[in-house]
């Protein structure tokens, strides 16, 4: 039995999601951030890669589409939102950042090229 299309859909883009994952988590560590936490799950959402260097605390929301404006797009304002919640979820559990300068970026790939957005957006909270 096969399955069916819409769900091998699914399945293909979820493993371009976790390869875009990977990717994005090497192309930050090259550039000297630690990667502290993969795919944060808080009940107000999702943060795909937090990562630190020094005092710089970011949280990564990583797209993979067949353009990079098209993935930046598709980081909507609910989901900025949500992944601020996420965010305020996760320094609530890890007070010992609090301490620590808060960036949101994007990283964006769009076949097997990366495009990193550093400060993509401000939480509103």
């Amino acid at each position: 039995m096969t399955a069916r299309p819409r769900a091998l859909s699914r399945r293909a883009a979820e493993r371009r999601g976790r390869i875009g994952e990977w990717a994005a988590a090497l192309m930050l560590m090259l550039k000297g951030f630690a990667i502290i936490e993969r795919r944060f799950r808080a009940p107000a959402g999702e943060i795909d890669l937090i990562a630190r260097r020094g005092r710089l605390l970011i949280f990564v929301e990583v797209k993979a589409h067949a353009r990079h404006d098209a993935a930046i797009e598709a980081v909507t304002p609910r989901a900025r939102r949500r992944i601020g919640a996420a965010a305020r979820a996760f320094l609530a559990r890890k007070r010992h950042l609090a301490d620590c300068e808060i960036r949101y970026d994007i990283v964006t790939m769009a076949g097997w090229r990366l495009r990193h957005l550093p400060d993509a957006w401000r939480d509103a909270a």
